[in-house]
């Protein structure tokens, strides 16, 4: 099934990614910059990542480090998984995925300057065509309450 969005025209090859030199307000490079000369900061090194969801069966249930050449992989590969999920959950019978969307956040690193994938949503909906005994009586509940709700006494 292919999900709008999903696919490989998005790749970023790790050599283009930017980065950005840090400047004194008088447009000259910042000599003073924390960044090491092997070309790692702290904060990239130490930047981590976890998944807030309520799905157990996904990476990052527990805080892991990216380097930030390899954000866009890995953040990518992780929200495909939420969208495989989806794609499993609405295969079963009465249930059909309306809709699967992918957003990544960038970031750019306040002490090197360095552009990453700071991390991503999944949005999906699926649509249920029988109801739980759940909802129905909710809605029942509901009906009964809304009943007359509308009265227009100047008729």
């Amino acid at each position: 099934m292919l999900i709008s969005g999903m696919s490989n025209n998005y790749t970023i090859p790790v050599s283009n990614v930017s980065r950005v030199t840090p400047v004194n307000a008088d447009n000259t490079v910042d000599s003073s910059s924390r960044v090491s000369q092997a070309g790692e900061c702290q904060t990239c090194k130490n930047r981590k990542y976890q998944d807030g969801s309520n799905e157990n069966n996904v990476s990052y249930k527990t805080p892991g480090v990216i380097r930030p050449e390899e954000s866009y992989s890995k953040v990518s590969a992780h929200e495909r998984e939420h969208v495989a999920n989806a794609i499993a959950k609405s295969s079963k019978p009465g249930a059909e995925l309306v809709s699967a969307s992918v957003s990544l956040k960038m970031g750019v690193c306040p002490e090197c300057g360095r552009v990453y994938v700071a991390g991503g949503v999944t949005n999906t909906q699926i649509k249920y065509s029988e109801q739980s005994p759940y909802d129905k009586n909710r809605k029942a509940y509901e009906k009964e309450a809304l009943t007359g709700g509308n009265f227009d006494a100047t008729a």
